[in-house]
């Protein structure tokens, strides 16, 4: 098939690149080469069009004879401060539905759309006396006291975290997980009113070769690399019990082959996890392990409004895509600890 993929020559639109290219797919790249993303300068890989998903002009012609297109390009990251709320909302929301449109008039009916887990906002909690339930926010008080659970809301018991489906409410607590939720929405209603397809791809915590290092963007894997690099431990927030599934950008890339070749039909939305939680002191720990480096230290420090844990359920992505991630995040973290990055 012929695909456009926006994001072409970022840290994951690279790897679904070469998957999709391994595949026998011919790919239409295209990537605007954000400085955030890609740091000032950086060259524009080959057969590759400097393109932004906003201006329509641009996108139009590599539009022509697609069967897919597979959407990777946007702003990441938890948003700094308010100030990111515009451009959130402009690259992401406002190029997603530029892309949208374009897609429509050029009569190409599939998307593949690169989500994120943030789009749940807090994980699944279950109460050992009341069941499933939503949990208390934890307060200030708690917090400062080292006591990092969450509360049941009915008994005040501590809860235990369980896997989170695709049918769990969208509730966002970020810029750019509002943004993220945006583009499901806008592509949700694209896919009713054309009778088009979508495939939302929700990727949680992406690591692997070639992530950006040292930017506010960069995930908690390489800024625990970058602390080791410099001779320094790295630091863990909260107890370090805090639960994520780390999924290696390889199998993400094979998700995304996946929804390429998949012939679901309206909108669906897929967790793409490795199915192996982890906490964040196992994956510093695994890290240290590998390097040789000096142990995490756990600091206690919190940061407001952080998830206590969310984890992925990866069954429905199984039974509708034939996808499952191949790579153990045990031995990932491991070989991550020596696996170049971005500077």
């Amino acid at each position: 098939m012929r695909v456009l993929l926006t994001g072409a020559a970022g840290f994951i639109g690279s790897r679904v690149r070469a998957a999709l290219n391994a595949d026998g797919h011919e790919v239409v790249a295209a990537d605007i080469m954000l400085d955030a993303a890609h740091g000032p300068g950086a060259e524009l890989p080959d057969d590759t069009s400097r393109v932004d998903v906003r201006d329509a002009d641009a996108l139009a012609p590599l539009l022509s004879g697609v069967d897919v297109v597979c959407h990777q390009a946007a702003v990441v990251g938890a948003g700094v401060n308010a100030a990111d709320a515009p451009s959130y909302g402009s690259h992401n929301d406002y190029g997603t539905a530029v892309l949208l449109a374009q897609m429509f008039a050029a009569g190409v009916q599939r998307l593949v759309l690169a989500s994120s887990m943030v789009v749940y906002g807090q994980g699944g909690y279950r109460c050992p006396e009341h069941g499933a339930v939503e949990p208390l926010p934890r307060t200030r008080a708690d917090l400062d006291g080292g006591v990092f659970e969450h509360r049941c809301p009915v008994g005040g018991e501590e809860l235990q975290w369980q896997l989170v489906g695709e049918d769990a409410p969208l509730r966002p607590r970020s810029l750019y997980a509002a943004s993220k939720a945006a583009q499901e929405h806008y592509a949700l209603a694209w896919a009713e009113s054309t009778g088009g397809s979508v495939v939302a791809l929700r990727y949680h915590n992406v690591y692997g070769p070639g992530m950006p290092r040292d930017t506010p963007y960069s995930g908690v894997a390489a800024i625990f690399r970058s602390s080791l690099e410099k001779g320094e431990p790295p630091r863990v927030f909260e107890d370090g019990g805090q639960m994520r599934d780390f999924v290696h950008v390889e199998d993400v890339a094979a998700a995304n082959v996946a929804a390429v070749r998949s012939e679901a039909g309206g909108f669906l939305a897929a967790n793409v996890c490795s199915g192996r939680p982890v906490s964040i002191m196992t994956v510093a720990s695994r890290i240290c392990e590998a390097r040789g480096g000096p142990a995490p230290v756990v600091t206690g420090q919190y940061r407001s409004g952080d998830v206590r844990h969310i984890v992925a359920d990866p069954a429905l992505a199984a039974e509708s895509l034939g996808f499952r991630a191949r790579v153990d995040p045990d031995q990932g973290l491991r070989e991550f600890a020596f696996a170049p990055l971005r500077a």
